[in-house]
């Protein structure tokens, strides 16, 4: 079978206090003619990215409401995951070679994890374009009952897609009773589903990495990193990938130090078992750092945390995401809860979330990015403000009772 990933318990009602009783309530009755529903979700990675964080807690959730929920990871090889990188990269705008031998190792890997697949489920899930397939190739197992409801969650950005990787991937999603996806303007227009949902992901309030944080906890942690907590502080925390644009974030910090010489910048991030190129990524950003020492560049290679990225965000004077292309963006939602202003690229799910000059700013260019900050940093009452507003507008939009309710309605329709 695939492989099943562990999971800590969690309780729905404990997200009262942040989400308010009548939503709980509310969610618990949605949920009812759902109680003993076999769900499975089925992606890439179990750790290192979004989609793992999302999953670690919907499926918890999904349990406590009495729902049979599981998540599973498919298996992968390097040449598999550096293909479906590949994929990721042109499903988000790169110009790629797609060759004939790349789809067929796709398929060849996707069917094998397909004839891996056990167990009857109401419900099935799939991420991403990894495991995308792998309906079309599941047959008449058991997975794949007469009235099991499939659905593909797309979680990248698919407004620039390649159209040739795009048109191979669409007739494997169309197979699904639905697609969901973060944005509206995401949807291919030669995708023809009678279902497609928009429903954007969320972070979890009561996770490690966004729990309230003692400030001289958090002082303390950061300093064993080697970040001074007296002087001013930029973090921008993100998987090593391109689109991120650490580089960029770099080349922002170092405009910024013209202005204010004291600032520190710290660039965090996790790698991910289904993203080879980030040890790439990272040794072009070590390159481009030149041996600055006011430059952290950090990862769970250095046993960098949900702890920890709680404490580095919670630091810093201002939080950047200055991504090219993006399909949400979890980090900003990260930092406005946390009442830090986020300076982000205007690109896909980060509009969502950051109002241009009331919880943020969105730019487009280095000096942009690098202005907003030196703004920012010299006139903290106004970051302070920005900060709250964005709190509220996370506690409105953001949280994962929202998200997790938006996947009990999306149920209870296919149901129907």
């Amino acid at each position: 079978m695939l492989e099943r990933v562990p999971l800590l318990e969690k309780c729905l009602a404990d997200y009262a206090d942040v989400a308010g009783a009548d939503t709980i309530g509310r969610i618990r009755a949605a949920a009812e003619p759902l109680r003993g529903a076999r769900i499975l979700h089925v992606n890439a990675t179990a750790y290192g990215g979004g989609v793992a964080e999302l999953l670690a807690t919907h499926v918890p959730l999904l349990r406590d409401l009495g729902i049979e929920a599981e998540w599973q990871v498919i298996h992968g090889s390097d040449e598999f995951f550096a293909i479906t990188k590949n994929v990721h990269n042109a499903l988000q705008g790169a110009a790629i070679e797609w060759t004939a031998d790349m789809q067929r190792i796709y398929l060849e890997k996707v069917l094998d994890n397909a004839l891996l697949m056990e167990g009857e489920f109401d419900y099935v899930v799939i991420h991403d374009p990894q495991p995308a397939a792998i309906l079309a190739l599941a047959g008449a197992s058991s997975v794949n009952g007469p009235n099991t409801k499939w659905i593909w969650r797309c979680h990248i950005d698919l407004t620039a897609a390649n159209p040739e990787v795009w048109e191979f991937f669409r007739p494997y999603v169309e197979q699904h009773d639905a697609s969901v996806w973060t944005m509206p303007e995401f949807v291919p227009s030669s995708l023809s589903m009678d279902r497609i949902v928009q429903a954007p992901p969320c972070i979890d309030p009561l996770s490690v990495k966004n729990l309230d944080l003692p400030e001289p906890f958090m002082r303390e942690i950061v300093k064993q990193y080697g970040i001074d907590p007296e002087r001013p502080l930029l973090c921008q925390v993100s998987r090593y990938d391109p689109w991120k644009d650490p580089i960029g974030v770099i080349e922002a910090y170092r405009l910024v130090k013209q202005d204010i010489p004291d600032v520190q910048l710290v660039l965090a991030g996790s790698m991910a078992t289904d993203d080879p190129e980030g040890f790439q990524v990272w040794e072009e950003v070590d390159a481009a750092r030149e041996g600055d020492r006011d430059i952290h560049l950090l990862s769970n290679i250095q046993q960098v945390g949900n702890v920890q990225i709680n404490a580095f965000q919670r630091a810093a004077d201002v939080v950047i995401q200055k991504s090219l292309r993006e399909g949400f963006g979890l980090t900003v939602s990260e930092g406005l809860w946390k009442g830090r202003p986020v300076i982000g690229g205007r690109a896909g799910g980060i509009t969502l979330q950051i109002h241009d000059g009331e919880n943020g700013y969105l730019v487009d260019t280095v000096e942009q990015c690098a202005q907003h900050s030196v703004e920012l940093l010299k006139n903290p009452e106004r970051a302070s403000a920005m900060g709250e507003s964005g709190k509220e507008h996370v506690r409105k939009n953001f949280l994962s009772t929202r998200e997790l309710e938006d996947w009990i309605t999306l149920f209870n329709q296919l149901a129907g």
